[in-house]
This record gives structure tokens, sequence and C-alpha cells, in this order.
């Protein structure tokens, strides 16, 4: 079998968003190399998760490699997922990692694998689906910021307990039940 089940080497697109209402939202990652598409799920604290790791990622190669090209600082066009979004798998891990000699951004995905008794399969013991997406530096820098305005146009968070809110309200365990739902 081939390292990969998919090698997007390079990708032309690269976007993690989200389908659906807030509250009821599937996230995912796509990516396109040529003709292929590949969109995978995750859960939103991982696209936000991500996210905040490529921009670490893309801070500490700028200062240990001071001559690279700067990111671009514009504002890029709204990116869009392509349909059709058929997901391959479930996200089981990520690893995120540099190809100083090309001096492009790797991403592997490993498929979340639950065997029949329920116990999770450990991707680094044995095989999975897995996804590598290799990308530029302001490809992986547009993913993120645009993972990061998904994340946060979800539902507001209850400023007392965190939890998030619903259109219809919101009951706050720290209120003990004695106050009316919370609504912002």
């Amino acid at each position: 079998m081939a390292e990969y089940s998919f090698d997007l080497n390079p990708v032309q697109h690269l976007i993690a968003d989200a389908v659906g209402e807030p509250g009821r939202r599937t996230f995912f990652i796509q990516g396109r190399a040529d003709t292929e598409l590949v969109s995978l799920v995750l859960e939103k604290q991982e696209v936000a998760n991500l996210a905040i790791s490529v921009m670490q990622l893309l801070e500490d190669l700028e200062e240990k490699y001071p001559d690279l090209t700067p990111l671009a600082k514009r504002k890029f066009q709204s990116l869009h997922a392509e349909q059709p979004i058929d997901p391959k798998f479930r996200v089981g891990q990520l690893i995120l990692g540099y190809d100083e000699d090309n001096d492009m951004i790797w991403l592997i995905a490993k498929a979340l694998v639950v065997k029949e008794s329920g116990a999770i399969v450990d991707p680094d013991e044995e095989e999975v689906p897995s996804v590598r997406f290799v990308a530029t530096r302001d490809q992986m820098h547009r993913m993120s910021e645009h993972a990061l305005e998904v994340v946060s146009a979800g539902r507001p968070q209850c400023p007392l307990c965190g939890r998030p809110i619903d259109r219809e309200g919101h009951f706050c365990p720290r209120t003990d039940g004695e106050a009316v739902p919370v609504i912002f």
C-alpha cells in the first residue's frame, strides 16, 4: 500500500470550513490536487487547534528562517468549499510539518478508526487511512485565517459557564436553576 491513502502534493485548493446552522455544523478540511478532491470531517475544536498550530508554525518559521519570502499581508478573497463535500473519513490525528528544501508545509490527517469492540485504533501502531496535504505557507496562512473566522461564527458562549447559547436561550448551570434562561 502507498504511504498515504491520498497524497495531495501540492494542493491547488485548501480550506477548513463548516456546513450547516450554528449548533449543528459539520466541520471539515478539504483539499484538491488536480482533479482529486478530498474532504475530511473534524470537530470544531480540532479546526480551531489546527488553525492556531499553523499560525504558530508560521511565526516560528519566520523567526528561524528570516530570509523566507514574507507572507502576503493582504486580506484574501473569501474561500469556499468545492462540491461535492463527500468526507473520506473522520480525522483522529493531525500532524503538521515543514519541508525546508521546498518551502512547503505538510499536513497529514489520519483516520479515526474504531474496532468492533469499541476500542480506538492507534494510528501510530496500525495502518489507517491517511491524507497528506502539501501547501505553500500562504495557502496554509489563508486556510488558518478562514478556519478561525468559521469557528468564531458559531453560537455565542455564555459569559458565566462558557457553554454555547442556542437561539432559544440557555439554562446556565452557574445560576443553579434560579434564574431565567440567558439569551444574548
